[in-house]
């Protein structure tokens, strides 16, 4: 089984840290990005820890 960790929501399947039997990460902690030089919201942010199956 995963580590399951209930602090960090998601929903991303295509992520090797996403937890099959439920939307949570099994990072004990992630690093979050951004791709814009100027904020316009959240889509201008990334998770950068983001790992391909």
């Amino acid at each position: 089984m995963e580590n399951i960790n209930r602090s960090i929501e998601c929903s991303v399947e295509d992520c090797r840290h996403h937890c099959r039997e439920c939307d949570y990460c099994s990072l004990d902690k992630i690093m979050i990005g951004s791709h814009m030089t100027l904020m316009q919201g959240e889509r201008s942010t990334d998770c950068r820890s983001f790992d391909a199956k």
